[in-house]
């Protein structure tokens, strides 16, 4: 049996995090949360397995979305994990590109969404 593809989700806010986690494992992907960079860090450096895509939030405290992907980029194991940036700020898509990011706009079309996840990770 094949291990689903993992999708880690990165937001601070616990409904949204929640939410997408629940929303990716009934699609079938395993699904995990972090609250900030820290945290997403952590799951990166502690995991058994690298997520096939990585949905980030930008405005977080402790480490936000930008400087977590500074620190994900030093480290080679991890810089071919994509990202996709969700935020409902319009300004960010020319940082996002100079990142090599996807920007999807919150509040987020469900369809939008899973269709970027699909891009990235095998379907389960």
């Amino acid at each position: 049996m094949t291990t689903p593809p993992l999708v880690l989700v990165v937001d601070d806010d616990r409904d949204i995090r929640d939410s997408l986690v629940e929303l990716l494992e009934d699609q079938g992907y395993r699904a995990a949360g972090a609250a900030n960079g820290l945290e997403a860090l952590e799951v990166l450096r502690t995991g058994q397995t690298l997520p096939c895509v990585i949905l980030l939030d930008l405005m977080m405290p402790m480490m936000d979305g930008w400087e977590f992907r500074e620190a994900q980029l030093q480290n080679p194991a991890w810089t071919q994990v994509p990202v996709i940036v969700i935020s409902a700020y319009g300004d960010v898509a020319a940082k996002a590109s100079s990142l090599e990011v996807e920007h999807l706009r919150k509040p987020l079309a469900l369809r939008t969404l899973l269709e970027a996840v699909r891009r990235h990770c095998p379907g389960p």
